[in-house]
């Protein structure tokens, strides 16, 4: 029976929960040693290994057929973590291309062939511990209902790869022990057995988190945490908020658009240039950019924090006017690249700012994140730079899904067009990903299963053409049914043309486009609900089954009337 918590009264005071219990954190199992007639090799001869350095050089070595393992940074960085390794160790290993990692790629190759071809009982076997497992650990006690927790097992140690050209990639994950986790649960439950031998860094009954667990990992200092599956109360509560403040937007987006506007010509550079970059924040749908943890050093940047070589100035370009070129890394050192003309005062101010600098300086001097959320607190309750990003991905779906949607449509199109108009948000908000590896084979598949098809049509009109002949002169009963059979199976078959040349014009389209990062985080899900009760759309066509747990609370409140 599911928990309808959005039909209870909230706490009030920050409150999250009353009472909380669960067991804690599963811990990455230990590593288990090579086999001995296993070598690793060094200049062409064995080198036996201790524990320690073999398990990170088995990281390296099972990606030894990914590029990773072929790019300089994520080789450097690799070699400098993987020679914290003994100082006997340290004299010999001192140059990477001597290194022989290929019996070891071999046995982990085999073992990952073993996996997949494990039998039906073993599998079988294993699903059955895994569900041990999740029954054990993967749910948690709160206010009297059972709640499924989102991940319960801590990451295994492994070689860091991040997002785009990260300049940490190659570096070691560490393995987390009891002794670097923060356990959260309330007084009155039942404390969390660390593993044995083992003991908790600290204990905490702190009811106005949300998280269950928390430790901080090595590669960039971040605080990692174990909460709540998406379709918890804590979740989904956290969710609603986030779109309803998105939604007051509306009402106060004008004058905030008025007042930055007026802005522009203020008298003190602070205010003009908060009034563009929340300009570029609003037009762009551009992340604000936070000040960097220590330590971090991959060279992304979000609106306040750019340089002044992260953008060019053309007064005229490509028949456009006053056209603004960006070139930056965003966050997970993804490229955004973007030519946008902008309004001549705009363009004008970047003038202005980008007087007497040089590459280094900062386009915005007078400015910063924690200030431009203090001043949007103060136009409106809860307004952050990251609300702008909601309200103008929710706001685009919405116009989008109005302008492409047609009645006359069939299913397979109306969900061509909710692609669509899902696309034009991952623009916005600059969704890339790399095209699947499987891109041109899937294509090639789906463009055989086309053409086959037009063959079958084209040779059932043959077939039909042949039997209205036959019925002209000989009318029985029997050919009447051929062709009516025939008439049905030619329908039959362009309808599913239809639906296979919609599939392959959506996969081309979004061939670089992550569609999945807007859906889950910055599309308000009653604008997707409302739509698939409008135009009789199944939910589960635009929804899998984990996004639908997770939005149970917006498919139970809205109707095909709900407007954004």
């Amino acid at each position: 029976m599911r928990w309808r918590w959005w039909e209870e009264e909230k706490y009030e005071d920050g409150i999250k929960w009353k009472f909380l219990e669960h067991k804690g954190p599963v811990f990455a199992p230990p590593y288990i040693p090579l086999p001995k007639d296993i070598k690793f090799y060094y200049d062409g001869k064995t080198l036996s290994l201790s524990p320690q350095t073999e398990e990170v050089a088995s990281f390296f070595a099972k990606m030894l057929d990914h590029e990773y393992t072929t790019k300089d940074i994520f080789r450097n960085n690799f070699f400098i973590d993987w020679r914290k390794m003994t100082l006997e160790e340290r004299m010999v290993i001192t140059d990477l291309a001597k290194c022989d990692f290929t019996e070891m790629f071999t046995y982990y190759k085999g073992k990952m062939e073993e996996k997949k071809n494990r039998t039906k009982e073993e599998k079988l076997k294993l699903k059955e511990e895994n569900e041990k497992l999740v029954q054990e650990f993967g749910f948690c006690i709160m206010d009297h209902h059972r709640e499924k927790i989102g991940n319960f097992k801590i990451e295994p140690p492994d070689l860091f790869r991040g997002r785009g050209d990260h300049p940490k990639q190659g570096m070691l994950k560490k393995r987390i022990l009891p002794e670097d986790v923060i356990i959260n649960c309330s007084k009155d439950s039942k404390i969390p057995e660390p593993p044995s031998g083992h003991k908790w860094k600290e204990v905490r009954h702190d009811n106005t988190v949300t998280w269950l667990a928390s430790w901080t990992e090595n590669i960039k200092g971040s605080v990692k945490y174990i909460m709540l599956g998406a379709n918890s109360k804590l979740k989904g509560e956290k969710d609603w908020e986030k779109y309803e403040i998105a939604r007051k937007l509306k009402n106060h987006v004008e004058k905030i658009r008025r007042t930055y506007r007026e802005n522009f010509k203020s008298k003190e550079m602070k205010v003009r240039q908060r009034a563009v970059a929340l300009y570029f924040i609003d037009k762009l749908a551009l992340r604000a950019g936070n000040e960097k943890e220590e330590g971090e050093t991959a060279d992304t940047v979000g609106c306040c924090s750019l340089r002044v070589e992260h953008i060019k100035l053309y007064p005229e370009l490509d028949g456009q006017k006053y056209v603004v070129e960006f070139d930056f890394l965003g966050k997970d050192s993804i490229r955004y690249y973007n030519k946008v003309p902008v309004e001549k005062k705009v363009f004008k101010n970047l003038q202005l700012f980008m007087e007497n600098k040089q590459e280094g300086d900062d386009l915005f001097d007078r400015l910063n994140t924690p200030l431009l959320n203090k001043h949007l607190q103060l136009l409106m309750e809860g307004l952050t730079a990251k609300v702008f990003r909601t309200y103008n991905a929710s706001i685009t779906l919405q116009q989008q899904l109005a302008e492409l949607t047609d009645s006359d449509d069939s299913i397979p199109g109306r969900i061509l067009s909710y692609n669509r108009a899902n696309r034009a948000v991952a623009v916005l908000c600059n969704h890339q990903r790399a095209p699947p590896k499987t891109f041109e084979q899937s294509m090639s598949n789906l463009k055989a299963k086309i053409d086959a098809r037009k063959e079958q049509i084209s040779l059932t009109k043959k077939e039909l053409k042949e039997a209205k002949k036959e019925v002209k002169e000989n009318e029985s009963e029997k050919l009447k049914k051929v062709v009516e059979s025939k008439k049905k199976a030619i329908l039959r078959a362009e309808e599913q043309l239809m639906k296979l040349e919609v599939q392959a014009t959506d996969r081309e389209e979004n061939k670089q486009i992550a569609l999945g990062t807007s859906k889950i985080n910055y599309l308000d899900p009653r604008i997707s609900v409302a739509w698939c009760k409008k135009w009789n759309v199944g939910l589960e066509k635009i929804y899998n089954k984990t996004q639908r747990d997770k939005f149970a609370w917006a498919v139970d409140m809205t109707d095909t009337d709900f407007v954004f």
